[in-house]
């Protein structure tokens, strides 16, 4: 950076920093006699706005946020404050192409408002209708602002996602400092159009193309059409039976030329129910009226939230990996993002909620014991206990001293103890009615969790399987057992482990190759070609769809 670059510099931050108080809105008009002027006049307007946004907290004159002031006046700094989007009264090449990205910002699961798409809207109108809005260097000033923040603001969103990340998803890469932002912006005007720098931003990961791809599917399908609400309770079977046939048509469920009898419609409902992931039983329940009464943005912005999601996640993915979907109820296991095991699991219930995490698997266990956590102890088991003298033999439980000395459950006087004074340890004994199962796999994490073969394996068939206390059940346990032995260096590994189960041996296999896992939160994604939404069973998704509305 030259010396007079960098003093022009420090006197616009000093000008934009020492106004911190609210300010009226910028000139909205300044007219030049000659359109040649406007390079001369429009740095003025520029720096009016730059200043305007310190002094107003950080909101531009559309009441929209910027993303980062500093990386405005970085950039305007380098460049003098003369427009990087227009010249002479005549737009940049790459401007059209930001244009186009902001208004289908919503493909990509972003806000378009986010990005001044309404300011930018009218300004562009403007320009085109008007032969003399192009003398206006105020006009193109506001314009100018709008659009470097955007593409700021959409570069940034493009790879961190909308919501902020939290412990778990804080990735160690560049956070796109006001230097990355300036480079990424002078590539895309440079090339002309900002696709190609843009599209570098988004992850590569497959579920994250694919869920675009049901995005656009989607909206081809349900972005036009509009229904009517339906009652969430209603004692005019008649005039509900016509009200749900009204709104089976508006979303095309149902042919308007069909004789509509009692079995067409239950067959409509059912197939609304499998498209929407509901129990396909025909019956109009709450459950159902509810997802019926969803308007098709409320389903496009679920899908934002999980794209989002996917931004959350490193760069770069292991060539393979572990990932558990807590709201699909499914454990998958990729190899260059191809599935090679996918199971059922069951996980934890709302209140007791199986938490999102990185780890790497390290181990299994055959037959192994259950030591119960102690939130457990004192919730569920202690006043069983303290009722039932036979509880423990019924659970098939042990205590056990911390030393792990196993103590005669009837020496101890069960009515002294409590939260505040219990020296013991509960612990199943292994075995085929073991919480666990047959198997356990560990991996470390600090909330004690793990994922295990279960006892009821019966729950495996239920719809809902928000069912433990946390940790994760897996149906398909022996299969995950003999992929994780595959490539043990000693011949023969799975047909010791096979042995060993036959046997009933209690016995630990430690990983030749750790597995890195995921545990995550993803209530849409792309499956079978098509859009699957899961029910937001923690209500995760109402938390993140704060910072999708305009203001944030």
């Amino acid at each position: 950076m030259d010396q007079l670059t960098k003093g022009w510099i420090i006197p616009l931050v000093i000008i934009i920093a020492a106004c911190g108080h609210k300010r009226g809105q910028p000139q909205q008009e300044e007219i030049v006699k000659d359109i040649r002027q406007l390079d001369e006049v429009v740095p003025e307007q520029i720096a009016e706005r730059l200043d305007y946004i310190v002094g107003n907290e950080g909101v531009m004159e559309d009441s929209i946020p910027v993303f980062r002031h500093s990386a405005l006046s970085y950039a305007y700094g380098l460049n003098k404050a003369h427009a990087f989007w227009s010249a002479n009264g005549k737009m940049h090449p790459a401007t059209g192409s930001l244009l186009e990205w902001i208004s289908t910002a919503d493909n990509y699961g972003l806000v378009p408002g986010h990005f001044h798409s309404k300011a930018l809207d009218d300004a562009a109108r403007r320009l085109e209708a008007d032969a003399g809005a192009a003398k206006n260097a105020a006009l193109w000033a506001k314009m100018d602002v709008m659009l470097t923040d955007a593409f700021m603001k959409m570069a940034y969103q493009l790879h961190y996602g909308v919501a902020p990340r939290d412990s778990i998803t804080l990735r160690r890469d560049s956070l796109l400092t006001d230097e990355t932002l300036a480079a990424l912006m002078q590539d895309a005007l440079g090339l002309g159009n900002v696709s190609a720098v843009l599209q570098r931003q988004e992850p590569p990961h497959a579920g994250y193309t694919a869920l675009k791809t049901a995005v656009r599917l989607f909206k081809q399908q349900y972005a036009n059409r509009y229904w009517d609400t339906l009652p969430q309770q209603y004692t005019d079977t008649p005039l509900f039976r016509r009200l749900l046939t009204s709104r089976l048509i508006q979303s095309g469920h149902l042919d308007s030329l069909l004789q509509v009898d009692s079995v067409t419609l239950r067959n409509a409902v059912r197939t609304f129910q499998r498209e929407f992931n509901i129990y396909p039983d025909g019956v109009v329940g709450k459950q159902t009226v509810q997802v019926l009464n969803k308007r098709p943005a409320e389903w496009l912005l679920q899908a934002a939230v999980n794209l989002d999601r996917w931004r959350k996640l490193p760069d770069t993915l292991p060539e393979r990996y572990l990932m558990v979907n807590i709201p699909a109820f499914r454990l998958t296991v990729l190899e260059h993002e191809d599935t090679v095991l996918d199971s059922r699991v069951i996980v934890g219930t709302p209140r007791t909620r199986t938490p999102v995490l990185n780890s790497v698997m390290t181990n299994f266990v055959l037959f192994p014991y259950w030591r119960v956590p102690y939130s457990i102890v004192f919730k569920e088991m202690l006043p069983q206990i303290k009722k039932n003298p036979y509880y423990l033999i019924e659970k098939n439980l042990e205590v056990v001293t911390h030393d792990g000395e196993v103590v005669n459950p009837d020496s101890i006087n069960w009515a002294k103890l409590g939260r505040n004074h219990f020296p013991y340890v509960l612990r199943q004994m292994d075995g085929l009615d073991n919480s666990l199962g047959i198997m356990k796999f560990n991996f470390f994490n600090k909330y004690s969790v793990y994922l295990h073969d279960t006892n009821n394996r019966t729950l495996f068939s239920n719809s809902n399987r928000a069912l433990s206390h946390g940790c994760v059940r897996v149906q398909q346990w022996d299969s995950l057992a003999m992929y994780m032995v595959r490539e043990d260096p000693k011949p023969g590994m799975r047909d010791s482990v096979r042995t060993w189960l036959e046997r009933e041996e209690k016995r630990q296999y430690d990983l030749a190759r750790r597995l890195p896992i995921y545990v995550r939160y993803f209530t849409a994604e792309m499956r079978y070609g098509r859009m699957q939404f899961y029910e937001d069973i923690y209500g995760e998704d109402k938390v993140l769809m704060q910072y999708f509305a305009l203001g944030k």
